[in-house]
């Protein structure tokens, strides 16, 4: 599949693009439902140069189609959102982004909707003689917290967001016609389903019967936070998952100086005991994204930024960038998901982005970076050494999180090898030194 040798990049457009906070068009208002659309999509278009450029190949867009306000409060799957233009201005760009040998993955929010989605709307003006009434978990016998004279079950107790009945055939057909809407009229790549733990299994098993005729390699992935992520991904449902595992591992492990978290994690993971969880499976990875703390925020030694990256792109799983984090923009959850979703006119370059670029490059051009097994050759609290190896490339990743150098001792396998990031030779004599804050990918010749 394409997505096991790409590197993602995820943006934001509601937020990046500075569209209004909330829609203020009425759906229940014959004149705004023409209102204008405002092509803020366009105002990507430059990017796709900056996102080539740093080494991705595959854009991840959170939610792009009409919504009450943060885009997971869904209006109408077949609409743009009027904040970010038309069907037609979607087109065009998605069309920029096959030009440029983009992939285009898109936010599938398919466990609920928002207050003002047409089908909810029919329901709260005609109650009980609604025909969709059933698309929903809906009690006439109780009240909601808009005091619609009925309840209804939301998302983990919001209920801005209606939950769907995905049992409803009616339902799974409804939104299956709308993924078909999206392959034919901006044909995309895949799907990044939301809250994919929170959705019915047999909508997944026949999500992924459709995507596997709709088009080929279409790719579904599924957000995914604790517990074993072998129940959303397999042959039977989802392709990969959110690595939310390796994610708090990444950050807390150069935190706490104690690189033994993320190699625990990466062992029990794709290591090669015969027990390994995700063996052969490519999981998408990830230092932020728009529901966390910027990677820059939380890590405490501005000078580990660079090292984080450094696993990212070595470890098992697909590498996903976050918008502005590549040059190290800030922001918090504690305050609040704008600070998350900032907007920017341009796209910034330093020397962070830099090394994000060539990392990129060593991981796309790497089968072994891509695809290789996993095996932990040294470690201790502030330094890794691991190997990945496949098809008789074998490729050694080594970081040091320490101020002073520090000579790893472990059995390379090879004499020699070429550092993939600055293109320096290294010959090994019991291990080699590393440098101090320091990444290599070292290529066994």
């Amino acid at each position: 599949m394409w997505a096991e040798n790409a590197v993602f990049y995820q943006i934001y457009p509601l937020g990046l693009l500075d569209a209004p906070r909330r829609n203020e068009a009425n759906p229940e208002d014959d004149q705004d439902k023409n209102i204008e659309p405002v092509n803020r999509i366009k105002n990507l278009t430059p990017w796709l140069g900056h996102i080539k450029k740093l080494g991705a190949d595959a854009l991840y867009l959170c939610p792009v189609f009409e919504s009450d306000s943060h885009g997971y409060d869904t209006r109408d799957f077949l609409k743009i959102d009027n904040r970010l233009g038309s069907n037609q201005d979607f087109k065009e760009f998605c069309r920029a982004c096959h030009e440029n040998n983009m992939k285009i993955v898109l936010d599938g929010v398919f466990h609920h909707v928002g207050r003002n989605f047409w089908a909810f709307r029919d329901v709260r003006k005609n109650q009980r003689d609604s025909r969709y009434k059933d698309w929903f978990h809906v009690n006439f016998y109780g009240d909601s917290a808009y005091h619609d004279s009925f309840y209804y079950e939301g998302w983990e107790g919001h209920y801005e967001l209606v939950k769907l009945n995905l049992r409803n055939p009616e339902v799974k057909n409804y939104i299956l016609d709308c993924i078909k809407f999206w392959v034919d009229e901006f044909d995309i790549d895949g799907l990044r389903l939301d809250v994919a733990y929170s959705l019915e299994p047999d909508f997944l098993r026949e999500l992924r019967r459709f995507a596997n005729n709709i088009k080929p390699e279409f790719y579904l992935i599924g957000e995914t936070l604790h517990g074993d992520y072998n129940r959303w991904v397999s042959d039977e449902f989802l392709h990969s998952c959110t690595n939310y595992e390796c994610y708090k591992g990444l950050y807390s492990s150069f935190n706490s100086r104690n690189m033994f978290e993320i190699i625990h994690s990466l062992k029990r993971q794709f290591g090669p005991e015969y027990w390994t969880l995700y063996k052969n499976k490519h999981l998408l990875c990830f230092v932020d994204n728009h529901d966390v703390t910027r990677v820059a925020s939380i890590l405490k030694n501005a000078k580990h930024l660079n090292l984080i990256y450094g696993l990212l792109f070595a470890m098992p799983g697909i590498p996903c960038i976050y918008y502005g984090s590549e040059w190290g923009c800030k922001g918090k959850k504690q305050n609040g998901d704008d600070a998350l979703r900032p907007a920017f006119e341009n796209p910034e370059w330093n020397d962070l982005t830099d090394i994000i670029s060539k990392m990129a490059k060593a991981h796309k051009n790497s089968r072994a970076l891509c695809h290789g097994d996993f095996q932990d050759l040294c470690l201790t609290n502030l330094q890794t050494v691991f190997r990945r190896r496949v098809d008789g490339e074998t490729v050694l990743a080594a970081v040091n999180c320490d101020e002073n150098a520090y000579f790893a001792r472990f059995d390379a396998g090879c004499g020699q090898a070429v550092d993939l990031l600055s293109g320096k030779k290294i010959n090994f004599t019991g291990g080699c030194e590393l440098p101090p804050y320091s990444v290599m990918y070292l290529r066994c010749q």
